[in-house]
């Protein structure tokens, strides 16, 4: 047994990999039906946790402080949920929350192992399942399908989701993980109608948050492209593929605003503040003021959704609401998860590995998400939970494959084992990588 993980054997055959890579993106096609709960996708991750651990998944000791960060954070709502017992929506919520925690874990152990084909599987099963949902909403927002108003808010997209700003976040991994094929593949026929389509799917929800988002996390990833690999070929398309795509955003914008009904509601949503966010006693800025008071007065919390009971509002910032729902434990939980999330995953993104573009657009997403998270509340949308998971994941995969680059090489000298330095490590990965940015 390796002194990294711990492995559980139940049934171990060469059609389990195949299973489980099918199950896997299963789950990620129908995370979009988000109308219903218990979703589909609750009960995917349930029977792909099921069989994969069954099929031999490892669960790497790497994750074990993530793991107890969680349970911290189940310990503190539960404190927290206490006074609030009687109400079925309340302990609903923590349930759910519960639910979405133990799925980090084992999207976490998931992505530890035979990483790159499962990342490799995600984003395909994640670009299809944006691809068809931004079909649905765009469809819908014309009237050309049947019960148009069932995907649509207020004159906003929401595709399968029940709220535009749920939406739209989901749409951005899949964007960015295009955005990188454009980058490394070129302007393919296929890859483009799909970053149209999505892109589409993101405009029409009219979410500013997510558009925020979008702009930020392309910054990101970009930015740490560039500076991950030096070849001077590659930072050249790099720019040029950038300058392209934004032209290109341009351009369907303005074909989008050439649409009177959709430049009407644009007009209305481009406003930086409105009235439901400075309004003194609805804003929800001044929501979060009351936050902080209530942060302060109750070590306890309040209890999952006692918030907008006493306030009439949700806090509409996701730090703010780890204090209120889960008490100062599991809000320094959360925090904490947050931090450490970012850390984990700038260390990995700084190591040479077959799947760092994978893990470059999933960071770039995550950072853009923790920053929304300042302006509405993300602790039960289900792609914050994958996105954590994964990166932690990854970054086990990515410390145990230096590890082993790290043996290999003491192993082939024979004369010492004293650490290898980077300059050392430098060449091992390098062909290695260019096969992954392939894949890429």
């Amino acid at each position: 047994m390796s002194t990294e993980s711990v492995r559980f054997r139940f049934i171990r055959t060469d059609a389990g990999a195949g299973v489980v890579y099918a199950l896997l993106a299963l789950t990620i096609l129908v995370s979009p039906i988000a109308f219903i709960e218990p979703s589909p996708y609750e009960g995917m991750v349930f029977v792909l946790a099921v069989v994969a651990f069954a099929f031999g998944l490892t669960f790497e000791r790497r994750i074990v402080s993530l793991l107890a960060l969680l349970t911290m954070w189940v310990a503190g709502g539960f404190v927290s949920l206490l006074p609030a017992f009687s109400d079925g929506d309340a302990v609903r919520y923590y349930a759910i929350s519960v639910y979405l925690m133990i799925t980090t874990v084992v999207f976490a152990c998931l992505f530890a192992e035979n990483t790159m084909a499962r990342l490799s599987t995600l984003a395909y099963a994640y670009i299809v399942a944006a691809a068809g949902v931004s079909l649905i909403a765009t469809a819908a927002y014309f009237g050309v399908i049947p019960n148009s108003g069932a995907f649509l808010v207020n004159g906003r997209a929401t595709g399968t989701f029940k709220d535009p700003n749920v939406f739209a976040p989901f749409l951005i991994l899949p964007l960015l993980l295009l955005i990188e094929r454009l980058i490394y593949r070129g302007f393919g026929l296929m890859r483009v109608a799909a970053t149209l389509i999505i892109l589409f799917g993101l405009f029409l929800s009219f979410s500013r948050g997510a558009w925020g988002h979008f702009v930020f996390s392309a910054a990101v990833m970009v930015g740490l492209l560039f500076v991950t690999d030096r070849r001077a070929r590659f930072r050249s398309r790099l720019v040029f593929t950038t300058a392209a795509a934004a032209a290109g955003v341009v351009l369907l914008l303005a074909i989008a605003l050439s649409i009177s009904s959709v430049r009407e509601m644009f007009e209305i949503r481009a406003e930086v503040l409105q009235s439901y966010d400075t309004g003194e006693r609805t804003g929800r800025f001044s929501r979060q003021l009351d936050a902080v008071g209530v942060v302060l007065e109750e070590p306890n919390g309040l209890g999952p959704m006692q918030f907008g009971q006493r306030f009439g509002q949700d806090v509409h910032n996701v730090y703010l609401n780890a204090f209120v729902a889960y008490g100062w434990v599991g809000g320094i939980a959360y925090l904490s998860i947050v931090v450490l999330t970012l850390a984990r995953g700038l260390a990995a993104i700084r190591r040479q590995s077959p799947w760092r573009v994978y893990l470059i657009a999933a960071y770039a997403t995550f950072v853009g998400l923790t920053l929304e998270g300042l302006i509405v509340d993300t602790d039960h949308w289900r792609h914050f939970f994958l996105l954590v998971g994964l990166i932690w994941g990854v970054s086990a995969a990515t410390a145990n494959q230096q590890r082993s680059w790290r043996e290999n090489a003491i192993g082939r000298s024979g004369v010492s084992m004293a650490p290898v330095g980077r300059r050392d490590m430098a060449a091992a990965p390098s062909v290695i990588e260019r096969a992954g940015r392939s894949r890429a």
